[in-house]
């Protein structure tokens, strides 16, 4: 079957097809920089936008930020003129393709704020042209790419699907994952007609292994929802099985470690201190809100939301208990906590369930030390703290040693012997054994 395009959509699939095209993608964190990175790879022309001038001077010279981009690989792309980083301006509207990338975090209502890609969109429509594509991918609800990007583009009196073109795509960021990164993840693209699905598939094959394809930007953007949904309600399944399994005096790891040898119908998740990081514990919530709008409530999603916001407070009555049963109370006592950061060895605290534990302990009048080699400082409740040693005299020193994050770097044979009393939510120190002074969420 012959693609019908037009004139503007006819031009810009030949400068994909001969990598002529250009590319700026707004937003240059953990999704946006990678992306910038792929993109140039390929040997196409990347602007990285982003609002923060520190990125932009960064990226320009060279530097890395991002734990998964290594400055040896921007480096060279930079120098070589491939990538270049610009505050938000005129620049969009040299590009000949667009991403957006930007945060979609949740107001203190639960309700989504879009307030950056409404202001990326404002940005981009100032400057925006014909024949151009534009991508989303950021996470939000089912409906966003046609309600907000759309109408704005269309008032500049562009023709979507003739003049600019549009699709959704989620971003698929695993922090820290070395088997899978942004080329060797499959992109799902959702287009608002097949004009617009079919430039965007040029455009991510480029950058991509492979291009999955799905029928309008609402498809693709209940795609993300349904990722992370799945893992909201499998992880909250699996911390009420630890709540559970703690009362009926099982260990809940030796559990799962049996039920994951089936070899079909089940798979492995693992409890923890709470949700952290910028998808899972927010995203289920988007498709929670939007649902509320066809009078339809979540149950699934609501209840997952429920028990996994609750475990950092199921965590610290973990600590209470350890630290009353040798006759100490929390106000007072001296508490090391092992990892900032909201998951294995990254630096991200967004959203982490380590510094909800620290400020309920806080609050109760514990002395909050904590160590993580990735997060040197961090802000709690308007105080700055910094990152201690993780050795054996801090260890020693400490009431108890809380365990919320596993980075490699922690040495589990040390933290087992020179600790007072640990409760370990990870599991760390699943080879050292003592029920007497280690305490396993």
């Amino acid at each position: 079957m012959t693609l019908n395009l037009s004139a503007p959509g006819r031009a810009l699939m030949d400068k994909l097809e001969a990598k002529k095209a250009s590319v700026a993608v707004i937003g240059l964190g953990y999704v946006g920089l990678p992306l910038v990175v792929e993109f140039a790879r390929a040997g196409l022309r990347v602007f990285g936008i982003d609002v923060d001038r520190r990125r932009v001077d960064l990226v320009n010279a060279g530097e890395s930020y991002i734990g998964d981009i290594p400055t040896e690989e921007l480096a060279p792309l930079v120098k070589k003129g491939l990538v270049s980083a610009h505050l938000p301006g005129k620049v969009l509207g040299e590009a000949d393709c667009i991403s957006i990338c930007v945060p979609t975090p949740l107001r203190k209502s639960r309700d989504p704020d879009i307030s950056y890609i409404v202001s990326a969109t404002k940005a981009l429509a100032e400057h925006a042209r014909k024949g151009q594509l534009v991508v989303l991918e950021s996470t939000t609800y089912p409906g966003t790419t046609e309600e907000v990007i759309l109408p704005e583009l269309a008032a500049k009196g562009l023709k979507p699907g003739e003049d600019f073109f549009l699709a959704f795509s989620p971003e698929r960021v695993d922090p820290a994952n070395s088997k899978f990164g942004t080329r060797n993840t499959p992109k799902v693209v959702g287009g608002y007609s097949e004009a617009c699905r079919e430039l965007a598939k040029r455009l991510y094959g480029l950058a991509v292994d492979k291009v999955v394809m799905v029928s309008s930007p609402a498809a693709a953007e209940m795609v993300k929802l349904l990722e992370n949904t799945f893992r909201s309600v499998n992880i909250g399944l699996v911390n009420e099985m630890a709540i559970m399994c703690r009362k009926l005096g099982v260990n809940v790891w030796e559990v799962i470690d049996a039920a994951a040898t089936k070899p079909f119908g089940f798979m492995p998740f693992y409890p923890g201190p709470g949700l952290g990081g910028h998808c899972i514990p927010i995203d289920p919530h988007y498709l929670s809100w939007k649902l509320k709008s066809v009078n339809y409530f979540a149950k699934f999603i609501e209840m997952a939301g429920e028990i996994n916001t609750q475990m950092p407070e199921y965590v610290v009555e973990l600590v209470a208990t350890a630290l009353n049963d040798r006759k100490k109370p929390v106000n007072g006592s001296k508490i090391l906590v092992v990892g900032a950061a909201y998951k294995k060895n990254v630096s991200d605290c967004r959203e982490s369930p380590a510094l909800d534990i620290m400020q309920v302990l806080r609050r109760r009048g514990a002395e909050v030390s904590y160590t993580d080699p990735h997060v040197p400082e961090l802000e709690l409740e308007g105080k700055k703290l910094s990152s201690v040693p993780c050795d054996a005299k801090t260890l020693a020193a400490a009431d108890l040693v809380l365990i919320a994050t596993d980075h490699a770097a922690f040495d589990p044979a040390l933290i087992a012997k020179e600790s007072k009393v640990v409760v370990d939510t990870r599991n760390l120190l699943k080879h050292h054994p003592d029920p007497k002074r280690i305490v396993q969420l």
